[in-house]
């Protein structure tokens, strides 16, 4: 395995090691284990930023991988990616929403908010898995250039 595919296959393991904390979570807070479920969510929370953390560092200082896999199905593969990243964004916003009503204390809207936010973040991890199955499993990643490279023209 080389950086190509190494910092890929670490991040989406954050994102789905997220997912499962959430569950989890979310299964401790209908048995009423409140503080097993603040600190589950917390720790699925971390997954998710340590996610983030390799997937923009690697994005900064290796880039993206492009669609390596037949072109009739680039338009699809691109389309299904920009579903994912909106996904991901919401998903971003809202869990960030959700965690600022837990420490607020205000636990009818967070309740409300977390029970959207979680569904759309078990979306978000298994488009998230769906991308990289796409890009480094199915298919031979294509071409990739670090963003450092493309605004220094290196």
């Amino acid at each position: 395995m080389d950086v190509y595919t190494l910092f890929p296959t670490i991040s989406t393991s954050f994102i789905v090691i997220s997912a499962i904390l959430v569950a989890i979570g979310w299964g401790l807070i209908i048995k009423g284990r409140r503080e097993a479920h603040k600190k589950v969510m917390l720790a699925g929370a971390v997954a998710a930023l340590i996610f983030f953390i390799i997937y923009a560092s690697r994005t900064i200082l290796i880039g993206n991988t492009n669609w390596g896999g037949p072109a009739d199905l680039a338009i699809y593969y691109q389309i299904f990616l920009i579903f994912h990243i909106i996904l991901a964004t919401v998903a971003a916003v809202f869990g960030l929403t959700t965690i600022v009503l837990a420490f607020k204390e205000r636990l009818a809207k967070h309740r409300k908010w977390g029970r959207v936010t979680a569904v759309i973040w078990f979306f978000t991890a298994i488009t998230g898995v769906a991308v990289y199955v796409l890009l480094y499993v199915l298919y031979p990643g294509g071409h990739t250039k670090s963003m450092i490279d493309t605004i220094f023209g290196t």
